[in-house]
Parts: structure tokens; C-alpha cells; sequence
């Protein structure tokens, strides 16, 4: 090839690279004027539905009902871009599933409660990724967007695990000192499903001290129990769910499934089904609801700890006392129809519902919570950090998905026992590891 032949094919390429370039620095700020938009909106007060970016992607800004999984990472009271796909007309009748047991953060992205939501290709998140992070780079000063750069929300990417780690979530938060943004910390969340799983904790330690580069660090365990959990007697007008759990938290960690030690901090905790049909349908199927309905729809919708349990009969012992309320009892006569005697069914277990509640409330002793551990647990998940930075690698397992994508493919249960333990079931194997990206 003659030398002239040679300069016009690198002329071509350089074209070519401008014109990528070119489109990357549009879109970068497309996409941060459009996040900007929202961030600005929300702060006026305007709630606004998802909006679109270009064909593929929806984002919404939301500040409460976050991922479970991604709680361990975010300030629960902070604002977040959640981005997901976008749900065409033809992939409706596809992805109509039951739900799962995590909660949907972005309710309002589907046309229907019994769509999940979509996942992205991974390759498509990491693009969004990257121009967020392009945006935000003080570098990037060929970029029209005004100085100093706004910094944004962290933005959290749904992931369809299509890459051999099984990547379900993809993040990325700015790191700021004195208002001036320095830099980013990518994260990554995988989820598998395996009956053989196993992991060594000085093996997670030593990889996020590479990582990281550092000297030392520190593990934190948790481990969640399941204590009580309702029936489904009451199907008839409202399919509702109470659990109870037990969370235990502990420092140090000496190994992967570490029975929580004595010394753990204990806290039990009332959950209710987010997918289950609000209790406040009671009252628009009857207005007569008597006082141990009424006292069940209040303390299922607002009771999460013991002090609001206190509270609460503190309340009802003063009305009484006052005769502001006269609770009555009955019992089930032939003479009564048998759709009242469905209602006083449902009653009676409704009280019995609040006396094992309550009886778990009540303060049980330190030590019989802990002979409680003898079983496996529901979820146990490490914490790996260190005081120097502020990043952390997650390693944790539970008996269910807590992915809730419609494209996130769930393992095979056909060969599994309905009741078998932890150990003995698949499991569901998150890992969240994060890295750090300065700009100079």
C-alpha cells in the first residue's frame, strides 16, 4: 500500500473516532441535562411519572421503597435514578409473573401490578454507567455543560445477569470533598443460584484489601430469622401477610454462616407482604368494622416496634378507662348466617394474629432469642469495610431471590424438598464489590 493509500485509510479512522467521540459527548450531555431536569423538578415538589431516554430506557428519581438489596448501600433517606427497560406493548403478555418477595421500587413503571419490572443488557448499562460518569468528570470541560457541575443522585441500573458473573444491578455514586466532585465508586451486585456454594471469608478479606489497597479491615455479620408468619385464613376479603423476624448483627466475624454470638444486637421486627392487597379494603367491603377490626387494621398498617406497641395499648387502656370504646366478644350460633359467622372467623383469628405478635413483642429474655439460631437462617450476609474508606464488599445468602427483574433467571426448584433448610435448598448467592475512580 502506497503511502498515500496508508494516510487517507488513518484519515478515515480518524473521522471515525471523532464522529464516536462526538456522539458519546452528546449523548453524555443529553442524558445529564435530562437527569438534571428531574433532580430540579422533584426539588419544586412536581412528581412526574418515569421519563424516557431515548427508545430503550426509563428512569425515575425516587427517595423511598428502595431495593432490599441495595439498602445495605444507600442511605435509605437519600434520593436515587433507578434506571430499567422499557416495557413495549408486544413484551406485556411475556413477562406477566407472580411477584417476588422484594419489593418493586418503581411501582408506577409497569401498566400492570403482575409486571416486573426489566432489566437491561449489561453492555447497555455499563454505557449509561459511563456517561454518568463522563458527565460529572471536571476534566470533560469540552462538554457543554455549566461549571461547576451539579452533582447528581447516585444512579442504580437494572441488570439482566447475561454476562457470565450474573451482574443484576449496576451503580454509581460521586465521591465529593467540600462540595467539589473528586471522583465516582462503581458498583457491581451478581446474583447466582447454586445448592453448592461455598466461600471463604479471609478470601473476601484479602480480595477487598487488593482491591482497595489496604492494610486492614473489618467484617460485620447479619443474620435474619423468621419467628412467625400468618396464615392465609383470611383470604376471603383481604390476601395479607404479618411476618415477624429476628435481626442480629455482630462484630467481628469469624466465618461464612457464623451462628450469631450472645453479644449480637437483637432486633425484632414486624414485615408485611408489600404484593398483598392493602388492609384498607376492609373498610370500603364494610363500614361496620367492630373494635377488634378496627384495632387490627391500625396495628398491622403502623406497629413496627415494641415502643409502638406500648404506645398503642397505653391508647386503648385510656379509652376504656374513659368508656370512649366498649370492645365485645361473641361466639359462632347456628342462628347466625353463615357469611357473619366468615366474618367472626376472621375476627377471632385476626386477635389471635396480635396476642403471637405481642407475646413476641414482650420483651423475651437475651438467651431464648438465641435458641432460636439453632436453625438456618433466612438471609446471613457479611459486610467487609475498613474506617480509611468509604467502600464496602457484601457477600450474602438467602433461601429466596431477592432479584425482582422479570429476565433474571430463576434456578430449577422441581428437585428441590418445599421444607428443606438452608443447606439443603438452593440458595440464592449475592455479591456487591465496589471501586473507586478518581478524576485528576
Amino acid at each position: 500500500m502506497s503511502g498515500r493509500a496508508l494516510q487517507f485509510c488513518f484519515s478515515r479512522l480518524d473521522r471515525g473516532r471523532c464522529g464516536m467521540w462526538a456522539r458519546m459527548n452528546r449523548a453524555a450531555e443529553e442524558f445529564y441535562a435530562r437527569l438534571l431536569q428531574e433532580l430540579n423538578e422533584e426539588k419544586k415538589g412536581v412528581c412526574k411519572d418515569p421519563f424516557f431516554y431515548e427508545a430503550d430506557v426509563q428512569v425515575q428519581l425516587i427517595s423511598k421503597g428502595q431495593p432490599d438489596l441495595l439498602k445495605t448501600l444507600l442511605n435509605e433517606n437519600s434520593s436515587v435514578f433507578l434506571v430499567e427497560k422499557v416495557l413495549l406493548e408486544k413484551e406485556e403478555t411475556s413477562h406477566v409473573e407472580e411477584p417476588q418477595a422484594e419489593e418493586t421500587a418503581i411501582s408506577d413503571f409497569s401498566t400492570s401490578e403482575n409486571i416486573r419490572p426489566l432489566a437491561l443488557p449489561v453492555g447497555r448499562a455499563r454505557q449509561l454507567i459511563g456517561l454518568y460518569t463522563m458527565a460529572h468528570n471536571p476534566n470533560m470541560t469540552h462538554l457543554k455543560i455549566k461549571q461547576p457541575i451539579t452533582a447528581l443522585p447516585p444512579l442504580w441500573v437494572r441488570c439482566d445477569s447475561s454476562d457470565p458473573e450474573g451482574t443484576c444491578w449496576l451503580g454509581v455514586e460521586l465521591i465529593t470533598a467540600k462540595d467539589i466532585i473528586t471522583g465516582v465508586v462503581l458498583y457491581v451486585v451478581t446474583c447466582k443460584a447454586d445448592k453448592n456454594y461455598s466461600e471463604d471469608l479471609e478470601n473476601l478479606k484479602n480480595s477487598h484489601k487488593k482491591r482497595h489497597h489496604l492494610s486492614a479491615v473489618t467484617a460485620r455479620g447479619f443474620a435474619q430469622y423468621e419467628l412467625f408468619k400468618s396464615t392465609d385464613l383470611d383470604d376471603v376479603v383481604t390476601p395479607s401477610q404479618t411476618t415477624v423476624t429476628l435481626d442480629l448483627s455482630w462484630s467481628p466475624v469469624d466465618e461464612i454462616l457464623q451462628t450469631p454470638p450472645l453479644s449480637s444486637t437483637a432486633t425484632l421486627a414486624v414485615n408485611h407482604d408489600a404484593a398483598a392487597v392493602d388492609r384498607s379494603v376492609l373498610i370500603t367491603v364494610r363500614e361496620d368494622l367492630d373494635f377488634a377490626e378496627q384495632l387490627w387494621c391500625k396495628m398491622s398498617s403502623s406497629v413496627i416496634s415494641y415502643q409502638d406497641l406500648v404506645k398503642c395499648f397505653t391508647l386503648i387502656l385510656q379509652s376504656l378507662q374513659r368508656g370512649d370504646i366498649q370492645p365485645w366478644e361473641y361466639f359462632i350460633s347456628p342462628s347466625v348466617a353463615i357469611q357473619e359467622q366468615i366474618y367472626r372467623v376472621q375476627k377471632l383469628h385476626h386477635i389471635l394474629e396480635i396476642l403471637v405478635i405481642c407475646i413476641l413483642f414482650i420483651k423475651p429474655q437475651h438467651e431464648l432469642l438465641f435458641s432460636l439460631t439453632h436453625e438456618k437462617p433466612q438471609k446471613w450476609r457479611v459486610e467487609i469495610s475498613s474506617n480509611q474508606k468509604k467502600v464496602k464488599t457484601v457477600w450474602q445468602l438467602s433461601d429466596s431471590s431477592p432479584i425482582d427483574h422479570s429476565s433474571f433467571q430463576k434456578p430449577d426448584f422441581s428437585e428441590l424438598t418445599l421444607n428443606g433448610s438452608l443447606e439443603e435448598r438452593a440458595s440464592f448467592i449475592n455479591m456487591v464489590t465496589c471501586s473507586q475512580v478518581h478524576f485528576k
